[in-house]
This record gives structure tokens, sequence and C-alpha cells, in this order.
């Protein structure tokens, strides 16, 4: 299971710094490996995606609403600092 994890993790690295096709080999074998030795486990995931699907939308959107009041408040704010120096 360490040898999956693993391949996967390091898989997802070089994703992350620009190195496609070396992350991409590694996770996919990563991810094949792990699916050989779980199928029950990997056809439950494959149910449940829809479900995490939205769930990650909605964990999103969620962000992007705070992201949104965050940078409202930004606005006011440095329109009162603005406003203070008599601007």
């Amino acid at each position: 299971m360490a040898a999956v994890a693993g391949a996967i993790g390091t898989g997802v690295v070089l994703l992350l710094t620009g190195k496609k096709t070396a992350g991409i080999v590694l996770a996919g074998i990563g991810g094949a490996v792990l699916a050989s030795e779980y199928p029950d486990k990997i056809e439950e995931i494959k149910e449940r995606l829809p479900e995490y699907a939205d769930r990650g939308v909605r964990i999103l959107d969620g962000i992007s609403r705070a992201g949104e009041r965050i940078a409202e408040l930004i606005e006011k704010r440095g329109r009162v600092a603005l406003r203070d120096f008599g601007y």
C-alpha cells in the first residue's frame, strides 16, 4: 500500500511541478495497482462520483462567495481610508 501511495503522491507532485508526462505515468501506475488490489472500493467510488463532484462544487461555491465578500469589505475599507485622507 505504501508503494501505491508513494507512486500516486509522487505523480501528483510531478504534475504540480510541471513534469506532466512523468506525473501522469506514476499516478496512473499507482491508480492501476490500487484498482487491481481493491476493485470493490473503486466500484464504490465510481458509483459515488456524482455525489463527490456535487460536494466539491458546493464547497468551491462557498469559497467563491466568501472571497467576493472579503473583496467587498476590502474595497469599502479602502474607500473609507481614502475619504479620511481627503480624497
